[in-house]
């Protein structure tokens, strides 16, 4: 495994990815989005959620507000909450990438879900989008809705906040062109115990 973090979660998405690899295709890489990373991005709520919750917490000892205390609180915990939140998901996210494809798979919020993107299906030249601390975005396809989580607002769709984001970009190239090597595929299956 190239960049699995074993944590409470690792179980579960190894378990849904073993369920949607079609016969005789073979993990190239897998890796988990940087959570620490994409929580350092939100950081900035917390110098809004912090002074609102306590804002709030001085209105509530002057009664300067009444009935709108629970929902004026709840709005600072969940500001307060959100990069959290984000860490949580993305420790129960997996980039795969395979000899036939792409692959999000997600056990978030006991959803399950597998997202696959086919090599016909990706734009001929792939995006990087660096934020900052050798963590970007690969982006390998456009016209998605922006609904997904995996899909900035223009519509470009990849993998979120990995690290060494150019290493998985030549890794993606590879295996759409059919350069992996052989012995690349067995080192991986011999780690991931698929043969």
């Amino acid at each position: 495994m190239d960049e699995l973090r074993a944590t409470l979660f690792s179980a579960g998405l190894l378990r849904l990815l073993a369920e949607s690899l079609q016969d005789g295709e073979q993990v190239v890489w897998q890796g988990q989005p940087d959570g620490i990373a994409r929580a350092a991005m939100w950081r900035f709520l917390w110098c809004i959620g912090f002074p609102w919750l306590l804002l709030t917490v001085i209105a509530v000892r002057n009664d300067w507000i009444d009935q709108a205390t629970q929902p004026l609180a709840m709005l600072g915990v969940g500001i307060v909450a959100a990069p959290f939140v984000m860490l949580l998901q993305d420790l129960q996210t997996l980039y795969v990438i395979t000899d036939h494809r792409a692959l999000i798979v997600r056990t978030a919020w006991s959803r399950r879900s597998v997202t696959a993107t086919s090599f016909d299906a990706m734009d001929a030249v792939f995006e990087i989008l660096d934020i900052g601390g050798g963590v970007g975005h690969l982006n390998f396809a456009s016209g998605r809705s922006t609904r997904s989580p995996d899909t900035d607002y223009t519509g470009h769709y990849g993998f979120r906040c990995v690290r060494d984001a150019r290493r998985i970009r030549d890794i993606l190239d590879h295996a759409r062109t059919g350069k992996v090597s052989r012995s690349h595929l067995e080192r991986i299956a011999a780690s991931t115990g698929k043969a």
